[in-house]
């Protein structure tokens, strides 16, 4: 048999363009196109007085909306990740910055969407003076709100929760601070900011109309969107257009989770380190399609060069490596000074913030605000206790059973990420025919927003528990409430305390929304911290907003230290698996 020889001919054919390539191609043509066909709408002229105070709702276009509600989402989503990155990195590798910077970022994630719009929409309406930019910049950065702290929270774990082998690797290998970054840090933190991020970007649903129709200093703003062509349906009481939008978010979130969080989340897979390998692994038909076609690798050839530049574009900012400390009597007179600064800016601006208020309407001010806290801090616990004790089994069941897995996490993913607030006016309908009033119909508002938490996270919890530990109750025949007071809910109860928190800052920004409902010539008004806000904010009383966020900051920060926080670190302690 001859050997040798000059290869043939068709070895060095290239191969041609395939159907997948093609499907590809065409994908992202029609991705650029739609973006630059929105371009120009986004930089529309604006003149705050002539401004409109809704959007059309024939339901034509819808498409427009959908296509405008989903850029500002996913612009959102990419401001989040940056600060997530930069924020959660200071926190967790300055020991200094993270005495000041956790503790800010408990209470900004307690601030409602609300008090930053208050804020920033004049100051982005006079940054692009005479242009919509402004107001799109205001409705993205209300979003960007309802996302970035639960994903910061989620990275910032991953960071410091580490393993040492890992730490002591990198400084071995001499990494740069940026080598460490994208190798490391990053790598290890990918699936929790992924399932956190798809939750925050579910949330996020909830206030987009708020975000979209803006209602803030006496005057109404709507941009073209999902959320203000609800609301301007509900304005009307024509439950038909509400429909239509219901079934538009139904198709976007859907589309959202399949085109994208499911690919996200397959791909995520690959950077989780285990022992022993999962049973089953998320798949994603798009993830697979992408990876049999060549365009994304053609794509990235050309950034290839892009990364050892980066690389030594970087390295004057030093190693991966830990100070060398001084003396302790050094680092203790260091901490000792940090500690008076802060503690003196901290002051000072308190002591502004209440003189401000002393001389409008009055430290008594306070008294009625934490007084209307207790009403939706009540609203908050019976929210969690019934969620509790409905969506733990169901979660349990869902979670210990693979097959049941498969097809009802998409189910729960989907359900987490729609807009309750859609359903409001159905709900409001049948508040006023049933005459209930709204103190006690807040709490299903609420928990239309904010129970999923809990589902979601206890489904992961169960889904998790080693498969070791349940042949072994199965062997030893522990069944019951044996098998649940002393297997089930100790595995699942870290899971749960990470939903608990997120469902009860869920309930308390829902808070907002649904302690005032307007449907068609029907308002109600819940008596509520939420109620206060919302009317201090619709007049532009800046005082009653600066003591509607105070006292509701100081509710949610004290209920995570004095609660949350030490059934996190009993979670942490004692029932880690």
């Amino acid at each position: 048999m001859e050997t040798g020889g000059f290869p043939s001919q068709g070895v060095w054919r290239r191969p041609g363009l395939r159907w997948v390539d093609l499907v590809v191609v065409v994908a992202l043509v029609a991705l650029l196109y739609g973006l630059l066909r929105l371009a120009p709408s986004l930089n529309a002229p604006f003149l705050p007085g002539t401004a409109p105070k809704a959007v059309s709702t024939d339901p034509s276009n819808l498409p427009f909306y959908a296509a405008r509600s989903l850029l500002r989402m996913f612009l959102a989503l990419l401001a989040s990740v940056l600060f997530t990155f930069v924020y959660a990195t200071a926190a967790a590798r300055l020991r200094r910055a993270e005495k000041v910077l956790l503790p800010v970022l408990d209470i900004l994630q307690s601030v409602p969407v609300l008090g930053f719009l208050s804020v920033t929409v004049t100051a982005f309406i006079s940054l692009f003076r005479g242009s919509e930019l402004g107001l799109e910049c205001a409705s993205i950065f209300a979003i960007f709100t309802a996302m970035a702290w639960n994903m910061t929270f989620a990275f910032y774990a991953s960071l410091v929760s580490q393993p040492r082998e890992l730490d002591e690797a990198a400084r071995v290998m001499r990494l740069t601070k940026w080598q460490r970054f994208w190798q490391l840090d990053v790598p290890s933190g990918v699936i929790p900011l992924v399932w956190n991020g798809m939750m925050s970007f579910g949330g996020a649903w909830f206030f987009l109309a708020a975000s979209e129709s803006i209602s803030v200093l006496n005057h109404q703003y709507a941009l073209p969107g999902m959320g203000s062509y609800a609301a301007a349906a509900i304005a009307q009481g024509d439950l038909g257009k509400v429909g239509y939008a219901i079934a538009v978010m139904v198709v976007l979130v859907i589309a959202v989770n399949a085109f994208f969080w499911r690919p996200v989340t397959a791909w995520a897979e690959r950077f989780r380190v285990e022992e022993a390998g999962a049973a089953e692994h998320p798949r994603s038909f798009v993830l697979d399609f992408l990876r049999r076609s060549e365009v994304p690798r053609m794509m990235g050839r050309p950034l290839k060069p892009l990364w050892p530049a980066l690389d030594r574009l970087m390295r004057p900012f030093g190693l991966a490596e830990h100070a060398i400390g001084g003396s302790p009597v050094r680092e203790r007179t260091g901490d000792v000074f940090f500690a008076g600064v802060v503690s003196a800016v901290v002051v000072y601006g308190a002591w502004k913030a209440f003189g401000y208020v002393n001389s409008t309407v009055g430290l008594g001010a306070f008294g009625h605000a934490l007084a209307l806290g207790a009403a939706t801090f009540g609203r908050v616990i019976v929210l969690l206790v019934v969620a509790t004790v409905v969506w733990v089994p169901i979660g349990v069941w869902i979670g210990m059973n693979p097959r049941v897995t498969r097809f009802a996490q998409p189910v729960v993913q989907v359900l987490a990420s729609f807009p309750a607030n859609f359903l409001f006016p159905f709900a409001t309908a049948a508040f006023v025919a049933l005459g209930i009033s709204l103190n006690f119909g807040a709490v299903l508002l609420m928990a239309l927003g904010a129970q999923w938490y809990i589902l979601f996270n206890v489904i992961a919890g169960a889904s998790a528990i080693p498969s070791d530990l349940r042949e072994a109750m199965t062997t030893f025949r522990v069944s019951g409430w044996l098998r649940w007071r002393d297997f089930i809910l100790p595995a699942v109860f870290p899971s749960y305390v990470t939903g608990g928190i997120t469902a009860a800052g869920g309930a308390w920004n829902a808070s907002i929304v649904a302690e005032v409902v307007d449907y068609g010539q029907h308002h109600l008004t819940a008596t509520g911290l939420g109620a206060y806000i919302t009317e201090a904010t619709a007049t532009g009383n800046f005082p009653r907003i600066l003591v509607g966020i105070f006292s509701m900051s100081l509710y949610v920060v004290a209920a995570n230290r004095l609660f949350w926080r030490r059934l996190y670190r009993l979670a942490e302690t004692r029932y880690a698996l």
